[in-house]
């Protein structure tokens, strides 16, 4: 087959999460309710604020806005994690970051997958957080030697999907009728299903170690737990969610609200208890778990290294001064007290060099001839000859992810594992190195730079 007959990688990374979020509305119907709150609640936003619908127009955000989703899904091993790389990848999808979650006692470590150049992530950015089980983590010698047991005998693709993976490496694409047969195996490894494969007995001691350990470990395949629309005001999508009578978290993860919104916040609904049937000799024995839940997030300015480095410095001065790294009491008020030291304002955060900008020409830039055009940028500005938007953050935040999980894994944290990076463990299982999130944010504003004189 010729390469012109194969359909994008962005046109099948589209159709498959259009499959996702109908597959997901079906299996956990709050899903649905909180994809129309957030469409309101962003109507709202753009109908009220025409300077941000007039930008997010310019930067190419508005056409993706409502079709913007991350999922989230956790694997047991090496080969099920470097397999799920070579699925992406179908999908014009990358992994970028490396996320140590042990810190905050969840024991896995993860990366992003996503798409990583402008126009692709203008089209549909869809992404998916994924984490690899850190079994070594657990403890008892004698149950992790079973986790591993039981996850090495199960097999989470589909023969059919594993067949388009290998023929789209091999012939450098997919046809559209393969893409659509692609997007179906795929959305299997994706599936709930309510039947464990360990007994409840095994389930338990599972669960005992913690909770996620039980989640990955006691089924077939490792079920989508969230998918993640996109809101432009979260505040206001919390206080929705809390009106519809959904149990949203007390707090909102990431960074307080701002004039100008950075990295990312995010909250959710608790998990779902669901009814899971458990093997017992010959009946079925009935239980339930919970590992599924709603979530919404609202992105802002992606940081530069240095900016990173202020906003952890900030996170954790606003956690520490509550002990103990807490985020109960008065820590919202804590949080905006220490961001108060976090500029907030623009043409601040661009001077200072704490974000990432894409530098557009306005009409009176592009009429003027490219030589003339060879001044600072920031010069470009004050004349009115370019405008600055803020850089969409694509990523995640460990803390922030660890929150979620938390929240939605029984409250509180069942035991706390000292910090273990192992990024080379991780990439190794990966069978690729994770991309840098920095290099990336800094060629998309460095391509921007240069069209001002192109």
């Amino acid at each position: 087959m010729t390469a012109d007959r194969f359909v994008s990688t962005d046109h099948i990374r589209s159709l498959f999460s259009q499959a996702m979020s109908h597959m997901y509305r079906t299996e956990v119907p709050l899903y649905g309710t909180l994809v129309e709150l957030v469409g309101e609640v962003n109507a709202g936003v753009l109908d009220a604020q025409p300077e941000l619908a007039a930008q997010m127009q310019r930067s190419g955000e508005r056409e993706r806005l409502d079709v913007e989703r991350h999922g989230a899904i956790r694997v047991g091993t090496a080969q099920e994690l470097s397999t799920l790389r070579r699925l992406f990848a179908v999908m014009g999808m990358q992994p970028v970051g490396y996320y140590d979650l042990s810190v905050a006692g969840v024991p896995v470590h993860s990366t992003a997958f996503r798409p990583v150049d402008g126009e692709s992530l203008n089209r549909n950015p869809f992404r998916v957080f994924t984490s690899l089980l850190r079994l070594e983590l657990i403890e008892d010698e004698a149950l992790r030697a079973q986790a591993a047991g039981i996850l090495s005998r199960r097999t989470i693709f589909t023969p059919g999907v594993l067949q388009l993976i290998e023929q789209c490496e091999r012939d450098g694409g997919l046809s559209g009728e393969d893409a659509w047969r692609f997007v179906v195996e795929a959305l299997e490894t994706f599936r709930w299903h309510n039947e464990a494969t360990v007994s409840l007995q095994t389930y338990h001691a599972l669960h005992a170690a913690h909770r996620l350990v039980a989640d990955v470990v006691s089924f077939r395949g490792p079920h989508i737990n969230h998918l993640t629309p996109r809101t432009l005001d979260i505040d206001a999508a919390q206080a929705a969610m809390q009106a519809r009578g959904l149990a949203a978290k007390a707090v909102i993860e990431g960074p307080p609200r701002r004039a100008c919104p950075i990295l990312l916040r995010q909250t959710s609904f608790k998990a779902l208890e669901e009814l899971v049937h458990f093997p017992s000799g010959e009946d079925n024995a009935a239980g339930t778990h919970t590992a599924r839940f709603g979530e919404i997030e609202q992105r802002g300015l992606a940081l530069t290294p240095k900016g990173r480095v202020l906003y952890d410095a900030l996170l954790a001065q606003a956690r520490d001064n509550g002990g103990a790294g807490s985020t109960g009491g008065d820590y919202m008020q804590r949080l905006q007290a220490a961001f108060a030291g976090f500029p907030d304002d623009h043409a601040t955060l661009r001077r200072e060099g704490l974000g990432y900008y894409r530098y557009l020409l306005t009409d009176a830039g592009r009429a003027l001839p490219a030589a003339e055009r060879g001044l600072p940028a920031e010069v470009l500005i004050e004349r009115g000859l370019a405008v600055a938007e803020p850089i969409v953050y694509e990523d995640f935040l460990p803390v922030s992810a660890a929150g979620i999980f938390q929240s939605n894994l029984g409250g509180e944290e069942q035991r706390a594992y000292a910090a273990r990076a192992n990024r080379e463990a991780f990439e190794q299982a990966l069978g690729a190195t994770v991309a840098d999130e920095f290099a990336i944010y800094e060629r998309l504003q460095a391509e921007s730079l240069a069209q001002l004189v192109a």
